[in-house]
């Protein structure tokens, strides 16, 4: 197999490549210089915060930085409404509803939602109809509890209804601790979820459909005479943030779901049963300059640019160049990327045909023996089978070195 230049930078550490069950000695450091001085300080505990349960993750990998009782189920409140964004962008993908779909706020709705409940809410008239993506942004900015279930009904039929759809697409996100029984997060028998899968459901969101996820930094919206902000404060006191939704009832406490990327850099943070609103917005802050501290991301590799060539048996090309379908980013403590060693899984030997985007093994990031990161590694190109006598001579060499 053929390493092309951009490998050069990331294994300044060497490289581990394995064929099959045979692994290849590991390669000499690129140059005769010692390696840089490397950051072995550990790194300090995370801030102290009074959430009865929070989370902060590394978007790139998912990795969990640090965290307190991250997986017990707990009340998501209004923070509900991210996994609502993440089914209407489902469907809005899907074709099964279009933006300017004409949604109607309900008696229901306008009942269970509207400014006549305590809950927040987003002024659009009874029983009268705004764009679908109107609508969604009286649900998104100003976590309008109307607006979310107007947008139940209008996609789904009823409330119940799409419950089920959030349950299907939590199931297929990965959500594992995580129940839906309605669309905007008031108090009901049988939902919860966790701040851990809260953090994967908001890296789902941005990963999946980052312009819907976009709509989470408008900091202030306008339906008829009534004006209202954003109630995620940090959008205001820190710049690198541009999501992702607070949430309070009496019984969850005040709870906020960040993200902040600096650079190529993003971290999710949530924290779930703050005594305070002050202090879920502080407690937020802390988390990601702490995270942002002591960790780091490096992109590794680009998608589609040539990680390896392998050789090909029986093609009518002899090799192929192999890559990544999307970008790999790692985050790591800070210091240490030169003790990353990427590792590189791929079969003993590869037979044509082989289709563009055809699985050929796997790139993983090591570092102390864990993985960091892992992505498929696909062919570049297709590779048709060669003529008759290729494919014959072919086939007398694979006898000859087996």
């Amino acid at each position: 197999m053929k390493f092309p230049a951009p490998l050069k930078g990331l294994l300044a550490a060497g490289l581990t490549l394995t064929l099959g069950l045979a692994v290849a000695q590991t390669g000499p450091a690129p140059n005769n210089q010692p390696p840089p001085a490397v950051d072995e300080l550990p790194i300090p505990p995370p801030p102290l915060v009074q959430a009865k349960a929070w989370v902060v993750i590394d978007y790139a990998s998912g990795n969990i930085l640090a965290g307190q009782n991250y997986d017990t189920q707990v009340e998501p409140a209004s923070i509900t409404k991210v996994m609502t964004s993440y089914v209407v962008a489902a469907e809005l993908k899907a074709g099964k509803v279009k933006r300017d779909d004409p949604v109607m706020m309900t008696e229901n709705a306008w009942r269970k939602g509207g400014a006549g409940t305590e809950g927040s809410y987003s002024g659009f008239e009874v029983n009268k109809t705004a764009p679908l993506i109107e609508m969604e942004k009286g649900m998104v900015v100003q976590s309008g509890n109307d607006a979310a279930i107007a947008l139940a009904e209008h996609i789904a039929g009823s409330e119940d209804a799409f419950a089920s759809l959030m349950n299907a697409y939590a199931k297929r996100i990965g959500l594992k601790h995580t129940h839906w029984m309605n669309p905007d997060g008031l108090p009901a028998e049988g939902h919860y979820t966790t701040a851990h899968d809260l953090a994967l459901l908001g890296r789902a969101l941005i990963h999946d459909y980052p312009e819907s996820y976009s709509l989470n930094k408008i900091k202030e919206y306008t339906v008829g005479p009534i004006t209202q902000t954003n109630r995620n404060r940090l959008l205001w006191r820190d710049p690198s943030v541009d999501g992702i939704k607070t949430g309070h009832t009496a019984t969850a406490g005040f709870c906020l779901m960040a993200s902040a990327q600096r650079g190529d850099q993003r971290l999710i943070s949530v924290v779930m049963g703050e005594p305070s609103e002050p202090l879920r917005v502080d407690d937020s802050q802390a988390l990601l300059n702490w995270g942002f501290r002591f960790f780091e991301t490096h992109k590794l590799f680009d998608a589609g640019k040539q990680v390896a060539k392998m050789k090909v048996w029986k093609g009518a090309q002899n090799e192929v160049r192999l890559g990544l379908a999307e970008p790999m980013l790692v985050t790591l403590p800070r210091g240490r990327y030169q003790q990353l060693k990427p590792v590189m899984d791929v079969p003993k030997s590869l037979v044509a045909p082989i289709a563009k985007g055809q699985k050929i093994g796997m790139v993983r990031v090591m570092l102390g023996g864990k993985v960091l990161a892992e992505r498929p590694l696909v062919a570049l190109d297709a590779i048709d089978q060669g003529g008759f006598f290729k494919r014959l001579w072919d086939e007398l060499l694979m006898w000859w070195n087996s």
